[in-house]
């Protein structure tokens, strides 16, 4: 099972990212657990200098920006 975690403080950009990698999971079939990151420790942990941040088993894939759920799910295949 895949980890995928949503890095940031609860904005409207880590919300619409959260949404992204739902729909992408869905779209890939692949059996994924979504976290919500809103630590800054935590965050500034993964050298994330801008969020919203997205982390795929442990690797940070995307920060600063809202990728599109087509980008999502290749990093989510790449990952599986």
């Amino acid at each position: 099972m895949l980890s995928i975690k949503v890095l940031g403080p609860g904005c409207a950009n880590c919300r619409k990212l959260e949404e992204v990698a739902r729909e992408a999971v869905a779209a890939t079939g692949v059996e994924a657990e979504i976290f919500k990151v809103t630590d800054m420790q935590q965050i500034i942990a993964y050298d994330v200098l801008k969020t919203p941040g997205l982390v795929i088993n442990e690797k940070l894939v995307s920060s600063g920006r809202i990728p599109t759920p087509v980008s999502v799910a290749e990093w989510i295949r790449a990952a599986g």
